[in-house]
């Protein structure tokens, strides 16, 4: 489970939210993980990954139209690093996960939080500076 901290605000609203919402998503893969009452997790974690990855889609396009509008110097550089989290979700193979649900979810979800707080700390950050 991944908590929203404060450290983690751009101080720029819009992007701020979409953040808390891509913080809630990894909430719901963890929550889906921790529930023993799903014998079959499989829809659960494809619903999840769908909405990170349009959320992603959505959010990175946001992030980066801002960056354009106010001429960051490490656009491109920060763009790369949005396409290839999103090729890693789309390369998920959901034929490995329906076998061993827990195992791949929890993989998910390592990588989810780990991405999104060093992305937004070390990437995100470098923004507003």
């Amino acid at each position: 489970m991944i908590t929203w901290k404060e450290e983690y605000s751009m101080g720029i609203e819009h992007i701020d939210n979409q953040h808390k919402h891509l913080v809630e998503i990894a909430n719901q893969a963890y929550e889906v993980l921790k529930n023993d009452l799903y014998i079959d997790k499989f829809d659960k974690i494809v619903e999840i990954l769908k909405e990170l990855e349009d959320y992603t889609v959505y959010h990175f396009a946001s992030e980066e139209e801002y960056m354009k509008q106010i001429g960051y110097e490490g656009y491109f550089l920060h763009k790369i690093e949005h396409m290839q989290f999103i090729d890693k979700i789309k390369s998920i193979d959901l034929n490995k996960v329906d076998i061993e649900q827990d195992k791949y979810l929890l993989e998910i979800l390592n990588f989810i939080v780990d991405w999104l707080v060093k992305h937004i700390l070390e990437k995100d950050k470098e923004i507003v500076k």
